[in-house]
C-alpha cells in the first residue's frame, strides 16, 4: 500500500501534523545525526550511500519526511545551533579549534572585568560525539556575580537568511525547525554542570532564579526573532529528562520561559516544541498545561519511563509527540521481520494519535546500527503507514 499519495507532498504531511489534522500515513522523521556523521568520518557508509554527504541526503535517499533541528547543524562544533549568533555586549568571546589525534578540541575564552573564563568541549572522533570537559563557571570564586556578568552581555541574533536556504534545501520533503533555544535551567547547566548547578540552587536559589531571569529574556527575544521570521516550528534543546528537569526545578526555573515562548510562537503562527530524552511521566501533564506543543524524542522503557500511546492519553489531544525508535530496537533487532511485527504493534496501538504523532528517534539514532537496520525500519514503516 502507497505512503504517499502523488498529491500530497511530504511537508503538506508533516504541516496536517502541527495542525492537528490527521495526515494520510504516518509522518515518519528520523533523526541519524550522529549515525550519519560516523559512518562518513569512519569511511563506514554503504555503497548504495556513496553519493550522500549530509544527513538530509540519507533521509532523501530512504524516502523520508523531515522535521529536523539538525540537518543543518555542524556535529563536530556543537549541540545545537547554527541559524542564531551569539552577541556580546561588555564580554570579549574567542573560539580556538585545535586537533589532538583525531579529535577536535573547542576552547572558548570569555574576558570579563572578573577575569577570563573557560570552556572546552572535545569532538571524540571514535565516538563521533561532543562532550564537555570544562564548564565555564568551574572553578570560579564567585560564580553567581559571574553568571551576572555573562547573562547581562549575552544576546541572541536569528539569521534568517541562513534559515531560508536551509528550508530551501529540504524543500517539500519537509520542515527545518529552528532548534536554537534553551531554558535558563539549561543555560545553568550548560555553564555550571548538572552537579553545581545544583549546589547554586540550594546555596541561593532567591538570586539564582533572578539572574535566570536575564537568560530568559534574551531567549524570549530570539524566539520573536524566529516567530516573526515565519518559523513553522522552534524547539529549546533542553534534554527535559526529570533526572535534572525535577517538577520543581522545571516549575521554578523554565515554566515561564515555556509559557512565554509558546504564546511568541501561537501568535505568530509558528509552534514549540522540547527536546525530551530519559524519563518523562513526572513532567508531561504540566508541560502540556503550559501551552507547548510537543515534545521530541520521547523515550520509552527501559531508556524512558512511559509507553508512547500511555504519554498520548497523559496529554490532551493537542500535545505534538515524536518518538518510537531507540538504540534498544535498532542494535538488537537481528531480522526484518523482528523489526516489522515491531512497526505493527506501535503502529496499532498509535494510529489513534496519528494527528500528533510523528515516528522518529528517541533522541537519535545509535552508531552501532546496522545499515540494513534502518532500512528494516523504512519498509516496515511503508508497510503500515497506511491504515
Amino acid at each position: 500500500m502507497p505512503t504517499q499519495p502523488s498529491n500530497i507532498s511530504r511537508q503538506q504531511q508533516v504541516r496536517r501534523v502541527l495542525a492537528r489534522q490527521r495526515p494520510d500515513r504516518i509522518v515518519y522523521a528520523p533523526n541519524c545525526w550522529q549515525w550519519f556523521a560516523h559512518h562518513l568520518n569512519h569511511g563506514l557508509l554503504p555503497p548504495e550511500l556513496a553519493h550522500c554527504r549530509t544527513q538530509l541526503d540519507l533521509i532523501k535517499h530512504l524516502g523520508l519526511d523531515v522535521f529536523s533541528r539538525n540537518v543543518y547543524c555542524d556535529q563536530q562544533h556543537c549541540w545545537f545551533g547554527g541559524l542564531a549568533e551569539e552577541v556580546w555586549d561588555g564580554v570579549e568571546a574567542r573560539e580556538e579549534v585545535r586537533i589532538e589525534g583525531r579529535d577536535r578540541v573547542i576552547t572558548r575564552t570569555y574576558r570579563t572585568r572578573r577575569g577570563t573564563l573557560t570552556e572546552r568541549q572535545r569532538y571524540v572522533f571514535a565516538d563521533s560525539t561532543l562532550v564537555q570537559e570544562i564548564f565555564t563557571l568551574d572553578d570560579v570564586p564567585d560564580p553567581l556575580g559571574t553568571l551576572e556578568e555573562l547573562l547581562r552581555a549575552r544576546r541572541w541574533r536569528f539569521l534568517p537568511e541562513r534559515y531560508a536556504q536551509e528550508q530551501a534545501r529540504v524543500g517539500d520533503d519537509g520542515l527545518v525547525v529552528a532548534g536554537e533555544l534553551h531554558s535558563p535551567l539549561k543555560a545553568l547547566h550548560f555553564l555550571a554542570g548538572a552537579v553545581n548547578a545544583t549546589y547554586l540552587i540550594a546555596d541561593d536559589e532567591a538570586r539564582v532564579r533572578e539572574l535566570l531571569a536575564l537568560h530568559e529574556a534574551a531567549q524570549l527575544d530570539l524566539a520573536r526573532q524566529m516567530a516573526a521570521a515565519g518559523v513553522p516550528a522552534m524547539m529549546t534543546m533542553d534534554n527535559l529528562d526529570a533526572a535534572f528537569h525535577t517538577p520543581a526545578y522545571v516549575e521554578k526555573f523554565s515554566a515561564s520561559f515555556y509559557e512565554k515562548a509558546s504564546r511568541i510562537a501561537h501568535e505568530h503562527g509558528s509552534t514549540f516544541f522540547i527536546h525530551a530524552c530519559g524519563r518523562q511521566r513526572a513532567n508531561l501533564k504540566f508541560i502540556d498545561s503550559l501551552g507547548v506543543d510537543g515534545l521530541e524524542g520521547v523515550a520509552f522503557p527501559p531508556l524512558g519511563d512511559t509507553q508512547l500511546d500511555e504519554a498520548m492519553q497523559l496529554t490532551s489531544d493537542r500535545f505534538i509527540i515524536t518518538g518510537g525508535i531507540s538504540a534498544m530496537e535498532t542494535e538488537k533487532f537481528q531480522s526484518a521481520d523482528e523489526v516489522r511485527r515491531y512497526v505493527e504493534d506501535l503502529f496499532r496501538r498509535l494510529r489513534p494519535y496519528a494527528h500528533r504523532f510523528m515516528l522518529a528517534a528517541s533522541c537519535n539514532t545509535s552508531i552501532r546500527t546496522p545499515w540494513k537496520a534502518l532500512q528494516w525500519f523504512r519498509d516496515a514503516w511503508r508497510e503500515f503507514a497506511v491504515g
